[in-house]
């Protein structure tokens, strides 16, 4: 596998992670949110994946070691909004009901550490390959 390919399979699930911790981000800020009706009430968003193989030509043994990650989108989160008896809130609806987002917090951390921990492993991939490139170098000048 050439070094180019290791840069580009790297490179894009850098890039997805960096999405999905956007995306934790903007869960956790809007985590305890309020609205006046179900239909305006913030809803998790989690980004959708697939795998991008680089090559079809490929066997699937090849291709496996081609392959990287896209971003196909990103959807809401199909769980029930909070629906909580405040008539003292001044977001509350004629009910007196007040809708918090569906936003788990505890989902969320879990999910930003694995994030976070597979956005470093690729930047430590990339550290290797650059390390490697470096190395091969270093023997050409020797001989």
């Amino acid at each position: 596998m050439s070094f180019g390919k290791i840069y580009d399979i790297a490179g894009s699930a850098i890039n997805a992670n960096s999405l999905r911790l956007n995306t934790i981000s903007s869960n956790l800020a809007n985590a305890e949110s309020a609205s006046g009706s179900e239909a305006e009430a913030y809803r998790a968003l989690k980004p959708v994946f697939s795998t991008v193989y680089n090559d079809p030509t490929l066997s699937m043994t090849e291709q496996a070691a081609s392959a990287g990650v896209e971003v196909k989108g990103i959807v809401q989160s199909d769980q029930t909004v909070t629906k909580r008896q405040e008539p003292e809130n001044p977001m509350a609806d004629a009910d007196g009901f007040v809708y918090y987002s569906n936003v788990n917090v505890v989902e969320e951390m879990a999910d930003m550490l694995s994030a976070s921990r597979n956005y470093e492993a690729n930047v430590e991939m990339l550290n290797q390959a650059k390390s490697m490139q470096q190395s091969l170098l270093r023997l050409g000048d020797r001989v």
